[in-house]
């Protein structure tokens, strides 16, 4: 085997070499039959018994020195009833029976937690008795690998070295709680880190002569792409094409797609290496079938092919075929099945036509759709709907009320047929919801968490649908359509820029309000981060004990009968006003008005109404094709100012509008003297809230002031207010997306402080015989000072009333010569306060 490290691969078209046929084997050749499964998910049903039949069959029909049977990852987790049931322990003595050697971690081998996986799973090899590997599972703040990166195994003389690693978007894909002491590095680092030491010569840190490197990581598209198209897309996956050129072989999962692609491999062995992965639920098994030369030292040829698991035959001739190892799989089958038959066959429910999960690659027949491929995490449907109104209307009255219910849709696992399935049931008839279907849709055992969250929070969580991963790297999918309960109605724009594309959440009717507290009641997967939704983790979370499979069976067992709501809680629109008014040309588009679960209708028209306070006024009904309508209407004259603006797509009866964004008026005001401008502070959340905010003293408009950046200082001109306390109005009238508001603010106006002039004639008093006049001027900065003044002289107090803010009185004759004191005193009136200025005559003898 070639040693060299890994060069950067160039990818083009490369010629495929043909494999070394075991029938025409050069000398040392050694023919190695390596099988595949991944992403099995606990399928403990009917057919895993030809899963495995298909198994041996590869095993004994392959011309073959010896061979393994290698897993990619989620084997157990997000398992069917008859698994789950069992803590997926009927998978484990499957996987036992069948023979698996080797298998990388997938996420879901995490979903109980490490100490679940560790303690119970492994054991030390007493119950999964299979290697799990993973080359990236760290403890916590170290490179120390918790699993073991790799293991060797000899077949016919030549040692295959089989690395597992898991994808580093684990740590958003489980709870964060269950994996707290773990670090899930780079799967492809880690990966060439281990290769390079199994082919450096040291047997002290193990050498291999054929390596194999099983990820759970994968292509995002198999069926309809290729290899240089998927790794053009960037992620992990493009970061396997330069792998270790080392790695002969690359088995892949996750993803659940199908492929078998030979890639190019720079300085390896061959020119190529094959990239393969089966899908999921073991509906294949994929090939490698591999020819080692013992005298080149090298892999001299392979193929590579997905073979198909029956779905068809009887379960007891195929065990006949292979009766030692088909037969202990067999009962085990059976035995889960019966007991699971005891818990789950049992019906809870019943509903009126199919609830699903969105589905993809499907079309509206007759105005329904149908057909397809169920799992589109990317749009939302009517189970996810569903789950979140279960969720919000499940939590008992003693452990809270939350405002709304939110769901993954990773975590909806399982769909509501309508139609009957009496193959292993004969309780399940139509419109018939058993026990076991029901817990398929949630397997994942999460607990309910209540989550505090503001407004603003929320809406981060919303923008969040839009994928980043922990680094700000779009991971492998880029969209993740929340499911949200009934009561939510969101809008949409994803042409805005990242962070901004939620345009109005409306809860309960009432436009979302960024500094309000909401609860929101979804499962402890999300309430941690889970799938990259770490706005939950800024709230106050609450874990109310229950399991979300018991919140779920409750919810339907009290329900009578159950529908689809083919209402969308979720559209995308761009240019859509929040309010209209008389002679408004309006143009805008929406978007996403079709869901795709099965059976939902294809809308065929939007109508448009302008809400009154009374009613609602019909603006008109526009065409859909495609879920897509553009508006494009004048608002006519019997429309009041400023009229909300509804949506209603038809037949779904999706319903949205912008609303007006509720908004809060804070307001503060410092002293003011009389006489003297003064200025309100004023602040309106939230901040984008745009136009002008008036202060008023009862009925009177006294400032106006227009908001920037959510605030306005507003000017109290001079004079405006007299003295004393007022309690003022501060009136924000809201803009096109933001309603009004107000509150009242206190301003203590204080008494101005006036000033006094004093003059006095004749200039020349002679004693004993002058009376001089006094003439006294009281001035303030705003009205005219009123009231009157003292004059005090020579033992002698003179009170004169003002008059235009002037008095005038004589004093004398003084008894004496000299500097005489006068003393003005003003009493002060309700503008003014008291003030006093001294003057001196001087009086002379003659």
């Amino acid at each position: 085997m070639a040693t060299t490290v890994a060069a950067a691969v160039v990818l083009a078209p490369v010629a495929l070499l043909l494999p070394a046929s075991p029938a025409h084997a050069a000398d040392g050749d050694v023919t190695i039959n390596l099988l595949l499964s991944n992403d099995f998910h606990g399928r403990i049903n009917n057919n895993t018994v030809k899963w495995a039949w298909k198994i041996e069959d590869l095993r004994t029909n392959t011309v073959a020195d010896g061979g393994l049977l290698i897993g990619a990852g989620d084997m157990i987790g997000a398992s069917e009833f008859a698994s789950a049931v069992q803590e997926d322990q009927p998978t484990i003595d499957v996987m036992n029976a069948i023979g698996l050697d080797a298998s990388a971690v997938g996420n879901h081998e995490f979903d109980r937690g490490w100490d679940d996986l560790r303690n119970r799973v492994i054991d030390n090899g007493a119950n999964a008795a299979w290697d799990y590997l993973g080359a990236n599972v760290y403890e916590k703040g170290t490179t120390n690998p918790v699993l073991p990166p790799f293991m060797t195994y000899d077949i016919n003389g030549v040692t295959v070295g089989v690395i597992g690693a898991v994808t580093a978007e684990t740590t958003s894909l489980v709870s964060p709680a269950g994996i707290s002491t773990l670090d899930f590095g780079d799967p492809i680092e880690a990966v060439n880190r281990v290769a390079a030491d199994l082919t450096d010569g040291d047997g002290a840190n193990g050498e291999a002569d054929v390596i194999v490197a099983t990820f759970h990581q994968g292509a995002e598209v198999g069926a309809g792409s290729d290899f240089d198209t998927e790794v053009a897309k960037g992620g992990e996956f493009a970061e396997m094409a330069n792998l270790n050129p080392a790695v002969d072989v690359v088995f892949n999962g996750h993803t659940h797609q199908t492929y078998a692609w030979d890639a190019p491999n720079l300085g390896g062995d061959l020119a190529t290496r094959p990239f393969l992965q089966t899908g999921s639920y073991g509906s294949n098994i994929g090939q490698v079938v591999l020819t080692y030369n013992t005298t080149a030292d090298a892999v001299t040829g392979y193929t590579v092919a997905n073979q198909a698991v029956p779905t068809s035959g009887v379960n007891a001739d195929l065990v006949a075929q292979y009766p030692s190892v088909l037969g202990p799989i067999d009962t085990t089958v059976t035995d889960a099945l019966a007991y699971a038959a005891s818990i789950g066959n049992e019906p809870i429910a019943e509903q009126t036509s199919d609830i699903t999960t969105a589905f993809s690659a499907g079309s509206y027949v007759d105005g329904s759709y149908t057909g397809g491929t169920r799992d589109d995490r990317a749009s939302e449907s009517t189970m996810g709907d569903l789950v979140a109104n279960a969720l919000r209307d499940g939590i008992p009255a003693d452990m809270g009320t939350p405002d709304l219910g939110i769901v993954n849709p990773g975590g909806l696992r399982n769909e509501f047929y309508y139609a009957a399935d009496t193959s292993t049931n004969p309780n399940n008839t139509d419109g018939v919801i058993t026990y076991s279907e029901a817990n398929n849709v949630l397997p994942f055992i999460n607990n309910i968490w209540l989550v505090d969250l503001t407004g603003a929070q929320l809406k981060t969580v919303l923008e969040q649908q839009w994928q980043r991963d922990a680094s700000g790297n779009v991971p492998s999918r880029p969209y993740l359509m929340l499911g949200l309960s009934d009561n939510v109605t969101v809008t949409r724009d994803p042409s805005r820029d990242e962070g901004d594309r939620i345009t109005s959440v409306t809860i309960d009717g009432q436009p979302l309000s960024m500094t309000k507290h909401y609860s929101v009641s979804t499962f402890s997967f999300l309430a941690t981060g889970g799938d990259n939704f770490r706005a939950f983790t800024e709230g106050t979370s609450k874990d109310t004990g229950l399991i979300d499979r018991d919140l779920w069976i409750s919810y339907l067992q009290d329900r009578a009968l159950l529908a689809p709501d083919f209402a969308r809680q979720q559209i995308d629109e761009s240019g859509m006003p929040a309010t209209v008014s008389p002679g408004d040309q309006v143009t805008f588009t929406l978007d996403k008005l079709d869901l795709t679960s099965l059976g939902a209708p294809e809308n065929t028209s939007v109508k448009l109404y302008a809400r009154t306070a009374s009613s609602q006024i019909d603006l008109g009904t526009f065409p859909v094709t495609d879920g897509m309508a553009t508006i494009d209407l004048l608002v006519p004259a019997k429309v009041p100012n400023r009229s909300p603006l509804v949506v209603m797509a038809l037949p779904s009866m999706t319903m949205a509008g912008k609303g007006l964004t509720a908004s809060t008026v804070t307001a503060t005001a410092d002293p003011i003297t009389y006489g003297a401008a003064g200025a309100v502070e004023v602040t309106v959340d939230p901040v984008a809230a745009t136009g002008s905010v008036d202060v008023l003293d009862g009925a009177d408009v006294i400032g106006t002031g227009t908001l920037t950046a959510g605030a306005a200082s507003i000017l109290v001109p001079a004079g405006t207010l007299s003295p004393g306390s007022h309690s003022l109005i501060v009136s924000y009238g809201g803009d096109a997306t933001t309603a009004g508001a107000s509150t009242a603010v206190t301003v203590e106006v204080t008494k101005a402080t006036p000033t006094i002039s004093i003059k006095t004639k004749p200039a020349k008093v002679v004693v004993k015989k002058t009376r001089p006049r006094v003439m006294v001027t009281v001035a303030g900065a705003g009205d005219t000072p009123t009231g009157s003044v003292a004059v005090i002289t020579g033992g002698r107090t003179y009170v004169v009333d003002l008059v235009a803010g002037k008095a005038s009185v004589r004093v004398g004759p003084f008894a004496k010569t000299g500097n005489r004191s006068v003393v003005i005193r003003y009493f002060g009136d309700d503008l003014y306060k008291t003030a006093k200025k001294t003057t001196t005559i001087k009086v002379v003898k003659k």
